[in-house]
């Protein structure tokens, strides 16, 4: 049994990838971080406007950002449960301004966001530096190039 992540796409935008490669980053990155096999994730793609009332009701910032995660499980727990918010104007715009392709920014996204529901965090440079390290490994082995 693998982990079960469910897609939910509420943005009309036509340049996120397919469900198929959304489940295939988010699983990478739940094996990375040895997750149980009966982790549950949703990855949900939303508009600015989803994205900026997440934001401003769960971090109190009045802009939409590009990656939110909401973790239901016990932390220290061998399976994950929680949701991984996409915001895909925002993942598009920072995609070009970085000169990514829009696929390898949704990827890293999603790693990112696998690592925040397993406890990573970016709050010291000790620990950033922990985080994107593993986030760097996974992309590798997806195929795609140091994010940073």
């Amino acid at each position: 049994m693998s982990p079960t992540v469910f897609i939910q796409r509420v943005s009309r935008l036509t340049n996120i990838p397919s469900h198929r490669s959304l489940r295939k980053w988010v699983n990478t990155a739940l094996l990375a971080v040895s997750a149980g096999s009966d982790s549950e994730v949703t990855l949900r793609i939303v508009n600015a406007a989803e994205g900026r009332t997440l934001n401003a009701a769960f971090r109190g910032k009045d802009y939409a950002t590009n990656v939110l995660t909401f973790g239901y499980h016990d932390r220290g727990a061998a399976s994950l449960m929680g949701d991984i918010v996409l915001c895909a104007p925002v993942v598009a715009q920072e995609a070009r301004e970085q000169s990514k392709l829009v696929a390898a920014h949704y990827a890293h996204l999603c790693v990112h966001g696998v690592l925040h529901l397993a406890g990573f965090d970016h709050e010291t440079s000790k620990r950033a530096k922990v985080m994107e390290s593993l986030e760097i490994s996974v992309l590798s082995g997806l195929g795609f190039g140091n994010p940073y």
